[in-house]
């Protein structure tokens, strides 16, 4: 028999859309906060010789600062005042959430500080993320010394108040669409940028196909494998463990209430699109600074040692898919532990009165769910790791081009994922919807009886 949320949710039509009018403001919000941000990837920073950037930008658009330009949604090759986009934010909070767990002050502030210690964590992410900001674009300024139409102080000041003064306006949007808008608000402005740079890269493709830079066979082989790749995202996005949950019958007055059980849904993949933004945003750190600084008129001689190492951070180079595999699979573990703690579950369970058939509540639950979801995140890991490493490996071992990056991979699994939570949440809105419609015409009811 199906659930009465399951019921609501067959029930959900236009009509019901049509009288949700909260949700409704929430998404407009969200596409005009969206609009917002797309609108400012195209004003350039002052000061920059814009052809000239272009052309610096095309001799090292291969790499990562390729994968960064396609997270913002083309303003890095404009060199827009979103350039930086949200990455300062991701970098710091990767930071933050790794110094919750071993720096003994937040990790109480954490643990035991509720809502108003959640909120001071945040405060000291936005914090750092200043921080990082200033640093990278300081970095960017320099590099961009080759292309100012007058290179110096000012206007290394002024691309740095531009370049920061970006970031946070779109950590503050993103917050905002988190709470007044629907789905998280950072993970939809990277989805905005990737949605926006993905027609463009499709048509250069039969582009290439067409002067036969690429072959036929290879161009349909990038669209069947993008097609199969969203395919596999949905399923594995999809794809649980359910644990039994029983609830023991005790007695309330003269009846016997209790017994029904549950399940506890165990998703393979936790972390969701974390790690691969968050490893994207730590290759991405080191690198932003080096790759503008080698556009200069006079590197330093540093440089000559570090472009070795930098030039096998490209698409498709066996040092870039170690390093960004590597991070995947570890941000999968440490965001999982992040986001699920089998103590915290085993003793909520505990409280309430449910156990597991066959196993002891307490310290005994705990272990078999940090077992159960150490092998589902391995599951999680690979396949994860997978997804974001077909298109290097493409590139690599077929000769794909590098825009073949933005048609599978960490693109598409973004893309996909948030598409999925977002419509979630949408569904979410509009079952609490009927849900109060359903309060009030009993409240009526009751009222007229």
């Amino acid at each position: 028999m199906a659930s009465a949320a399951e019921q609501l949710a067959a029930n959900l039509n236009f009509g019901a859309f049509q009288r949700a009018t909260e949700l409704q403001k929430r998404i407009g919000f969200t596409l005009i906060a969206l609009v917002i941000y797309r609108l400012g990837t195209y004003v350039p920073i002052p000061g920059i010789d814009a052809a000239q950037f272009a052309a610096q930008f095309q001799q090292n658009s291969q790499g990562i600062l390729g994968m960064f330009n396609m997270f913002s949604g083309g303003a890095v090759e404009r060199m827009a005042i979103f350039a930086l986009n949200v990455m300062p934010y991701i970098s710091a909070s990767i930071i933050v959430q790794l110094l919750q767990a071993v720096y003994p002050p937040w990790e109480k502030l954490k643990k035991e500080g509720g809502e108003a210690g959640r909120k001071q964590l945040n405060q000291y992410t936005r914090y750092l993320t200043v921080v990082l900001a200033l640093f990278q674009s300081f970095g960017t300024a320099l590099g961009m010394q080759s292309v100012a139409l007058d290179p110096g102080p000012f206007f290394i000041a002024s691309t740095v108040v531009t370049l920061t003064g970006g970031t946070m306006f779109l950590m503050w949007l993103g917050e905002q669409i988190t709470s007044r808008g629907v789905g998280n608000g950072i993970s939809l402005l990277i989805f905005a940028g990737i949605v926006a740079v993905l027609p463009r890269s499709i048509w250069q493709l039969f582009e290439q196909a067409q002067v036969g830079s690429i072959s036929p066979l290879v161009l349909f082989g990038l669209l069947g494998m993008a097609i199969a790749v969203v395919l596999f995202i949905v399923f594995m996005e999809r794809s649980q463990r359910r644990l039994l949950i029983q609830y023991p019958k005790r007695q309330q007055g003269n009846r016997m209430v209790g017994g029904e059980s549950s399940f506890l849904p165990l998703k393979i993949n936790t972390a969701g699109v974390i790690p691969p933004i968050f490893a994207s945003s730590l290759l991405l750190l080191p690198t932003t600074v080096v790759t503008m600084m080698a556009g200069q008129t006079n590197p330093p001689e540093w440089m000559q040692m570090v472009q070795p190492v930098m030039a096998q951070l490209a698409h498709g180079r066996p040092l870039f898919m170690f390093l960004y595999g590597a991070l995947i699979i570890f941000f999968c573990f440490f965001y999982t532990s992040i986001v699920f703690n089998p103590e915290d579950t085993a003793e909520n369970l505990r409280k309430y009165g449910g156990f597991m058939p066959g196993i002891r509540p307490g310290k005994r639950t705990a272990e078999y769910l940090d077992f159960v979801l150490t092998r589902l995140t391995v599951i999680g890991a690979g396949y994860i790791a997978l997804v974001c490493l077909l298109p290097e490996m493409m590139v690599s071992f077929m000769n794909a081009p590098p825009t073949a990056m933005a048609l599978g991979g960490t693109s598409i699994l973004i893309v996909v994922s948030v598409t999925m939570d977002t419509v979630a949440q949408i569904q979410s809105h509009l079952l609490a919807h009927q849900y109060e419609g359903l309060i009030k015409k009993s409240k009526l009811r009751g009222g007229k009886r």
